[in-house]
């Protein structure tokens, strides 16, 4: 436990903790721990190096609770950390995993979903109440530089990582006409949230409790709504979604004159915003970050947006239609089940990467064996032809092909491949492992590590017929699942 956090338990308490668990945290600086009493008490310590973000979270909860939201109590706090009330360990998201897993969604998670709903609209209505707007840590209103940064987020964060050609000049008159449409909504000097989402939601004896609101500002009721109704993890069947937009609206209108033409046309741009958003910060964890546990959502994230496309927004349409057909997010893996991916490629242009957050796998060099690419009638043709497979097997009737040196097949440098590769897979499957990956590199990547591929995918799929494999040819633009 930090030093400073130490001293302020003890300090407040007038005694030290019997322990301190360490708790997975958010995507930010913060820190928190479980720090238990002698008598089985526990709160919830915190540190951060934003000192700001210290501030404005214990200022903002002050505000909140004085007007009647649940949120935890703080009972003490310094300028690099603070203690807060334990709300235990279920989050709204644990309750709707556990419905997604189960198939039916059940009266209570259903029941708090949309007790979520009327909170939300007195969480922007009153958490400003009080609070002083300049002690927001960030931004203190939603304007143009708000939206600027985060379609360049989504931009430079992921469509640039995709690898799908962009026309800059048609993505930015259309992330224009998005500002304009976003900043045309009317304010009403609401509190937006910010990251109002499942997982900042705590459920604590049957009531949903709200935490990790430091990022908030003045802004439009659209977003939050957006953010938690189509958060691509929560995935919520359609006939839910609509059941708590209800719910949220009819809230809505005690507090504003709203039609549902207004509503629903206004959302909508904030939803496709916020989708687009979600794609940036999903994007730089699983792209750059290369972290695999952002690529399914990354999936979930488009598909959602697909359905949503925007008529205002062709281009930005099209880009996510051609990002969505590309093999990295077309092919999620089934859970629980082992995927093995097997690629060829040309050293020229860079080992494949490895998305699976395992590191790798196999990368084997098919180089030694004679480069049928060296000549005139094979250069046309890859590993999958007829001609090219006699000439890595030892075929070649030509005597002028013959290689300088060692005579190795491609047969034989399978051999040994074979040798690690079966053993390997058994054990991954054994073992319950969901991922292995193995390449075959050459110079082209278009003869000998084509045929390398081709080969492991085939032999794999005759020893176990219900393996799940998915064979590229990358240079060739090949793919296929066996």
């Amino acid at each position: 436990m930090d030093a400073q956090l130490s001293q302020l338990y003890a300090e407040s308490f007038g005694h030290n903790p019997v322990s301190a668990e360490a708790l997975s945290g958010s995507a930010s600086d913060r820190h928190y721990c479980r720090i238990t009493d002698a008598d089985g008490t526990t709160v919830i310590g915190v540190t951060s190096s934003n000192r700001a973000e210290v501030r404005a979270f214990c200022e903002l909860d002050e505000s909140m609770a004085a007007q009647g939201i649940r949120v935890p109590r703080i009972i003490a706090m310094a300028d690099d950390c603070y203690l807060q009330q334990d709300l235990g360990t279920t989050s709204l998201y644990d309750m709707i995993a556990r419905c997604q897993k189960s198939g039916v969604w059940d009266e209570e998670t259903v029941a708090v979903l949309h007790q979520v709903m009327r909170d939300l609209v007195d969480i922007q209505f009153s958490a400003l109440r009080g609070f002083d707007i300049s002690h927001c840590c960030r931004e203190q209103k939603f304007t143009s530089v708000n939206v600027r940064w985060d379609l360049n987020y989504f931009k430079y964060c992921f469509l640039k990582g995709t690898g799908v050609e962009i026309d800059e000049l048609r993505l930015q008159a259309e992330f224009d006409r998005l500002e304009t449409a976003l900043l045309s909504v009317p304010c009403h000097g609401t509190f937006l949230y910010r990251d109002f989402q499942s997982r900042n939601v705590m459920v604590s004896e049957g009531k949903p409790w709200y935490i990790d609101f430091q990022a908030g500002y003045e802004g439009p009721v659209y977003y939050d709504v957006a953010s938690f109704l189509w958060q691509a993890r929560a995935a919520y069947p359609e006939d839910l979604r609509q059941s708590l937009l209800a719910t949220y609206l009819n809230k809505l209108r005690t507090r504003v004159e709203v039609t549902d033409s207004e509503f629903a046309n206004s959302l909508r741009h904030f939803v496709f915003f916020r989708l687009l958003q979600v794609l940036g910060a999903y994007g730089f964890r699983g792209i750059f970050e290369r972290k695999a546990a952002f690529l399914s959502p990354i999936a979930q994230a488009l598909a959602s947006i697909s359905q949503l496309a925007h008529p205002d927004y062709p281009y930005i349409n099209a880009l996510i239609a051609d990002v969505a057909a590309t093999p990295r997010f077309r092919n999620t893996d089934p859970e629980g089940e082992l995927t093995v991916r097997i690629t060829s490629f040309s050293f020229k242009k860079g080992i494949p990467d490895d998305y699976s957050g395992n590191g790798g796998g196999f990368v084997f060099d098919c180089r030694a064996p004679h480069n049928p690419g060296r000549y005139a009638e094979y250069k046309r043709q890859t590993g999958l032809d007829q001609p090219v497979i006699d000439f890595l097997e030892g075929r070649d009737p030509d005597p002028a092909h013959r290689p300088i040196g060692c005579e190795l097949t491609m047969p034989q440098f399978l051999e040994h491949v074979y040798a690690v590769v079966d053993p390997a897979v058994e054990t991954y499957l054994t073992r319950g492992f969901t991922s292995l990956m193995v390449s075959f590199g050459c110079t082209g990547g278009q003869h000998r590590s084509v045929y390398g591929a081709q080969h492991l995918a085939e032999h794999l799929k005759q020893l176990h017929p219900g393996l799940r494999i998915i064979l590229t040819h990358r240079e060739q633009n090949i793919q296929q699942i066996l």
